[in-house]
């Protein structure tokens, strides 16, 4: 059994959830092993994991996941795994993916990787790879341990439908109870999140001042996409912290990244270089944003953007 931890947000599945499973599905047809997925608490629609390569649902309803508790989410994920006999432990690889990881791994004494980018290797045993230095290498590893445990990286395996919806069958194990208490959550809503976003348009110091943001906000709601900043702008306020992206804010990695005004230190470069496609819109041709581009502009942001806008409007107008 391949089996994957159907993350949820409010009872919706994210889309690193439905890409989890995809990958999920696909890993089991390489090992010719069957996917399921795991539920932890309420979720819509939990059937329509069916549509997206699960074959088993599995839903555990219990009072202790109406927050995330990282060690109860663990252990109910690592008891039911063991009770399906699973081979392949899969998460996505969000934030609460990543505080799983390592509980799950060590509950069930499993080789565990975070960040996969690609299916296994399975002709010679089971190896994986996953990019290191901040995406300027990959490496192969080999899991030997008899349960394997991954986090898929979003945006990497794109999710498919390839199947049709299951039935979804209870399940449970002991647990004790939280010793978390949530006062209040904060979420930004309305927009999409960055980690899972496929468009982002980004801005940085170049853009002068908060009262210019109009025009970046403006081209991200024609493009469809995310907005975010470098880390100066975050830092002076000109921009929410959520929206800061690099080594120290957010790593992302969606199909289309345009920076503007931004220079590109390496520490920024570090959190976006895993885009597919990059765009650098500034006037300094030296700027060194410029080697990592794909396509890149060398002008003033406040003729080039404008323009960009209204050649945009054009295209998805006609």
């Amino acid at each position: 059994m391949i089996l994957v931890f159907a993350e949820h947000q409010n009872g919706i599945f994210k889309k690193n959830t439905l890409e989890a499973v995809t990958y999920a599905r696909k890993v089991g047809d390489l090992m010719n092993l069957p996917c399921g997925a795991l539920i932890l608490g309420n979720a819509e629609s939990p059937k329509s994991l069916g549509l997206y390569g699960a074959h088993k649902v599995w839903q555990f309803e219990a009072i202790q996941f109406s927050n995330f508790d990282s060690r109860l989410f663990a252990r109910a994920i690592a008891d039911i795994a063991l009770q399906q006999q699973a081979s392949v432990l899969v998460l996505p690889d969000s934030t609460a993916g990543k505080s799983l990881l390592g509980r799950v791994a060590i509950r069930l004494k499993a080789d565990a990787v975070s960040g996969v980018h690609t299916l296994p290797d399975c002709s010679n045993g089971f190896e994986v790879k996953k990019k290191i230095y901040s995406g300027k290498a990959i490496v192969t590893l080999s899991l030997r341990t008899d349960i394997k445990v991954l986090s898929l990286t979003g945006n990497s395996i794109p999710s498919e439908k390839m199947g049709t919806e299951v039935e979804v069958t209870s399940v449970s194990c002991s647990l004790p109870e939280s010793q978390i208490t949530v006062l209040e959550t904060n979420r930004v809503v309305g927009t999409v999140p960055l980690p899972e976003a496929e468009k982002v348009v980004s801005a940085g110091r170049g853009m002068k001042g908060p009262e210019n943001w109009g025009m970046i906000e403006k081209l991200a709601q024609t493009l469809g996409a995310t907005t975010a900043c470098s880390r100066p702008v975050a830092d002076t306020g000109w921009r929410p912290h959520h929206e800061h992206v690099g080594q120290t804010g957010i790593a992302i990695r969606p199909n289309l990244y345009i920076a503007i005004g931004i220079s590109g230190a390496i520490q920024h470069l570090a959190g976006v270089n895993n885009s597919k496609t990059i765009v650098v819109i500034n006037k300094d041709p030296e700027a060194p944003f410029f080697k990592a581009a794909d396509y890149g502009v060398v002008g003033d942001l406040f003729e080039v953007v404008p323009r960009l806008q209204q050649a945009l409007e054009e295209y998805y107008s006609s």
